[in-house]
């Protein structure tokens, strides 16, 4: 049954319930005069009297009821519209979206705990996965449209284009070499090269290089000479001098190539902030990258390439992305189950989130909520309240019809009680 079909069935409920008090009040008159008939006339007159009045009081609600005096206090809901726009808002923002009870909502749920629950469940990560492979999907198929790759072509351009390479790159080296950060990449360099000079190729190379070297300098007396007697020592002396070498500047933090290395890192940042070469070089960088057609077109290749290649791969039944997808939420499921820290610190970062952006979100959400009951029809409003609480306030004009009744009853059999005492 529809919502107006429930309405008027309601509606002529109520409806029959005063024309049953109206009808005994008629009958009334034609029965013999007598106490019962008494009874009888007064519980039908209240219960008039409480229908008619309950009647007003409903349609007031809704509609203007054209009765001197009063009729400025009928037509309520549509005459009162803004206010109860903005008492809803402000009601759903006290009671719904205040800080509080977000973070209580939070605290009582576990988000972090129902997470856990949900991703360790196999159905739910595969559907987990054919959601995201579809929107992977529907993306893909999102980027192909012209309008869209010309609004990416323009928005990486503009993005590029507005980017400082060389004052760029000086800042982020500033930052990465603050605290002396960047003499770890000193000692690192230290013990790669050290690796590789206790290598035996490195050092067969070392020494066929002697050889060579002999072979070109000193071709004749190379000949008298044992030349790769000669290249395994060299390449023995090398390896040691370089070793000892290295050995000092790794042990010394004051040692003068650290010096030096901070120095020319220092030089060089300055340089890349301030020199005018340098920012000459990143816009030739920049115009190679923005407008060479062979590394562009390279590129668009490799993107065409990936897409073709996802796109199989996403349509295929046997997908590996979708695999790996699932895997992933599995693991992630298991790991916050079997972490109860992990968990209590997501659950703690979101009502961190939700303290720092409940307000403008709760603010936000109470003024669509005013603004678009305000912007509402006041004659559909009023229909639509009606239609969905009007079955109920039926009930008040049957409840009336009853409760008038009785204090009909009531009243009359107070006001016969001297007479019945007498």
């Amino acid at each position: 049954m529809t919502k107006e079909r429930e309405l008027d069935r309601s509606k002529r409920l109520a409806l029959g319930f005063f024309a049953g008090a109206a009808l005994l009040f008629v009958l009334s008159f034609f029965l013999p005069q007598n106490w019962w008939t008494g009874l009888i006339k007064a519980f039908a007159e209240a219960a008039m009297v409480g229908a008619l009045a309950d009647w007003f009081a409903v349609v007031a609600l809704f509609k203007r009821v054209p009765i001197p005096i009063v009729s400025r206090h009928t037509n309520i809901i549509p005459n009162n519209k803004v206010k109860i726009a903005d008492n809803l808002a402000l009601f759903v923002h006290e009671k719904f979206l205040d800080t509080e009870s977000i973070v209580r909502l939070i605290q009582k749920h576990d988000p972090a705990q129902k997470v856990a629950d949900w991703l360790t469940k196999p159905a739910n990560t595969e559907h987990m996965g054919g959601y995201l492979v579809n929107t992977a999907s529907w993306m893909l198929d999102f980027t192909e449209d012209a309008a869209v790759q010309n609004f990416m072509r323009k928005a990486v351009h503009t993005m590029v284009g507005s980017v400082d390479l060389s004052k760029s790159t000086g800042t982020i080296l500033e930052s990465l070499t603050k605290g002396g950060r960047h003499q770890e990449l000193l000692n690192e360099g230290i013990y790669q090269l050290a690796k590789l000079l206790d290598n035996e190729e490195t050092q067969a190379t070392i020494a066929q290089g002697i050889v060579d070297w002999l072979k070109d300098e000193y071709a004749l007396v190379e000949k008298m000479l044992p030349s790769e007697l000669i290249g395994r020592k060299g390449a023995d002396i090398a390896v040691k001098l370089a070793f000892g070498i290295l050995n000092k500047v790794a042990r010394d933090p004051d040692h003068p190539l650290r010096r030096r290395f901070d120095e020319f890192t220092a030089d060089f940042i300055e340089r890349l902030k301030a020199d005018p070469q340098f920012a000459s070089k990143s816009e030739e960088i920049k115009h190679y990258l923005l407008n060479d057609d062979t590394l562009n077109n390279y590129l668009k290749s490799l993107w065409g390439d990936l897409k073709a290649w996802l796109k199989k791969d996403l349509e295929s039944e046997d997908s590996t992305l979708r695999r790996r997808l699932e895997a992933t939420g599995a693991w992630l499921g298991k790991t916050l189950a079997e972490d109860p820290a992990l968990r209590q610190s997501l659950n703690d970062n979101l009502e961190g989130a939700a303290r720092a952006a409940a307000p403008e979100f709760a603010g936000y959400l109470t003024r669509h909520i005013a603004d678009t009951v305000k912007n509402w029809d006041s004659a559909e409003m009023s229909e639509q309240i009606e239609l969905n609480i009007g079955k109920d306030l039926q009930f008040i004009r049957i409840n009336g019809t009853i409760v008038g009744g009785l204090i009909g009853v009531t009243l009359y059999l107070l006001s016969s009680l001297p007479g019945l005492l007498h």
